[in-house]
């Protein structure tokens, strides 16, 4: 009884209704649709709204819950935990009206969300038409939110509905959401369902709950930055419409002249995005409002994240944000640490930026959220294209999150994580690197370790190289004698070869705080 009292607490905290007026039919939350995938061995939160004081009753399988409305016509039941179960059954909300949702299954739901390299579909994955024509696994289930920006937690939001993976289907889902749940189901053989709710170039503070972005007086700059370019907003969008103009008028004079001139325009006056203003994607706390309130309380097993490019130039502010996103949307669902797996940056080329390190400080502070509880990091620092921000192999990406869940959540045991610097020592005029998780043993592919580099005292690093010796590294570089810093894999694009015997890729890593 007091988990079930917790759950509605949590799930009847205040928000801001979608709807106004007096609701004349039972409606479910935006999740409970036809071919819904409930989360076994849990307590099911389900709810929806009715008039004020409607008595309503949920049916599930064997199970019979009431519930009444309250004043702003919000209710919720909690059914009793239930195992997996992949024969579909209805799920019905009776009041004056009823509502019934069809194929509801019991498994294993994951929660994807993040930026463009999450919402990336399979359609432009890797091998993308073989990919779809096997997609034949109607367990497999995916709910895509609809790109929503909200000033307040809203209660509803749009929904593509659950469907089904199949040839017909598959294409639209998040790749890497896909790749991970195939992986899952066919070791589980129990459904799998997907809440995917993500979009492309968002930075981290749009999904950050307004209760998270005022816990810690440091955030105040994401406010600061929002406020001057509300601002700046109506000027920037004036100037930017006229140029727009003009940009169009030689765009379509160079169309004229072929695709070559074309292309040559292109290339010497890229457009440029239009300036941020209300409604924008990057609001504060916009896209938590909009994408995950709505989606409290439902029960899931986890969260897989993948975004950071958005953050990569302030990336010494990442840390806090991301930690506090992970601990708020925990609290704000109400069920406990649950597992929280995210993806770290693959290699990438990015444009203007002389230090080349962006991405590396980016992917230094997604690793030190490894220090909250039950998280786990899959790493692309080896699957990248140098030239595009997406790339396409999400199957490795896909694979490697699903390790960890594997091993951590499912207790299939195996490697989930590559070589992770331990720590380092002097030997002469080379350095010691010891490192964990290096269980077969260290392997440098093809080559002798790349992307090395030591420095000494005057913090000017110069290329090394490194003799394995079982699970340490010992690295010197020719030009300095007394080195005291190491760094492996230091670049937003680097030559990353150093793996463990399970051919996971060793996190990039230094030794200094410089």
């Amino acid at each position: 009884m007091a988990l079930s009292l917790r759950f509605l607490r949590l799930a009847l905290l205040p928000v801001v209704l979608a709807t106004d007026g007096i609701r004349a039919d039972v409606i479910l939350a935006p999740l409970f649709t036809d071919h819904a995938v409930l989360q076994r061995d849990k307590p099911v939160p389900v709810w929806g709204w009715a008039d004020a004081g409607e008595k309503i009753q949920v049916t599930f399988h064997e199970q019979v819950r009431n519930a009444v409305a309250a004043a702003d016509g919000r209710w919720i039941v909690l059914l009793d935990p239930q195992p997996a179960d992949a024969q579909g059954a209805d799920l019905v909300a009776t009041g004056k009206n009823t509502v019934a949702v069809h194929d509801v299954v019991v498994g294993e739901v994951w929660l994807c969300s993040g930026q463009s390299n999450m919402e990336f579909a399979v359609s432009q994955a890797a091998n993308a038409a073989r990919e779809i024509a096997g997609a034949s696994f109607p367990l497999i289930r995916q709910v895509k939110i609809d790109r929503t920006v909200a000033t307040a937690p809203a209660d509803t939001v749009k929904t593509s509905g659950w469907q089904p993976a199949s040839p017909q289907t598959a294409g639209s889902f998040t790749a890497v959401g896909y790749f991970f749940a195939r992986d899952i189901f066919q070791k589980l053989g129990v459904p799998v369902g997907l809440v995917h709710s993500s979009w492309g170039g968002t930075p981290i503070e749009s999904w950050l709950s307004p209760a998270a972005l005022a816990g810690d007086p440091a955030f105040a700059v994401v406010a600061t930055r929002w406020e001057r370019d509300l601002a700046d907003y109506p000027a920037k969008k004036t100037t930017y419409d006229a140029q727009f103009g003009d940009w169009r008028e030689a765009d379509a004079a160079a169309k004229k002249k072929g695709p070559a001139a074309e292309a040559a325009f292109l290339k010497g006056r890229p457009w440029k995005r239009a300036p941020r203003g209300p409604g924008d994607s990057w609001t504060p706390s916009g896209l938590f409002n909009g994408m995950i309130n709505p989606l409290l309380p439902y029960a899931l097993r986890g969260a897989l994240w993948y975004q950071g490019e958005s953050n990569a130039d302030r990336a010494a502010e990442y840390h806090a944000l991301f930690a506090a996103m992970i601990t708020a949307w925990r609290r704000h669902f109400g069920q406990g640490d649950f597992p929280f797996y995210w993806v770290s940056l693959a290699n990438y080329r990015v444009p203007d930026d002389p230090s080349d390190t962006t991405y590396a400080f980016l992917r230094e502070a997604q690793t030190q959220t490894l220090t909250l509880p039950n998280t786990g990091q899959a790493l692309a620092i080896d699957v990248g294209n140098p030239d595009d921000i997406h790339p396409t192999d999400k199957q490795d990406v896909g694979r490697r999150l699903a390790l960890l869940a594997k091993n951590r959540v499912y207790s299939i045991v195996g490697d989930d994580t590559g070589p992770t610097f331990s720590s380092v020592s002097r030997e002469g005029t080379a350095l010691r690197v010891k490192l964990t998780h290096t269980d077969g043993g260290l392997v440098a592919h093809d080559r002798p370790v790349q992307s090395l580099e030591v420095a000494g005292a005057d913090r000017m690093f110069r290329p090394a190289t490194a003799r394995i010796e079982r699970d340490t590294l010992l690295v010197s570089a020719p030009g300095v004698r007394e080195p005291v810093a190491v760094r492996y894999a230091w670049k937003n694009c680097p030559d990353a070869n150093l793996y463990d015997g399970a051919g996971l890729p060793a996190v990039p890593f230094r030794s200094d705080n410089w």
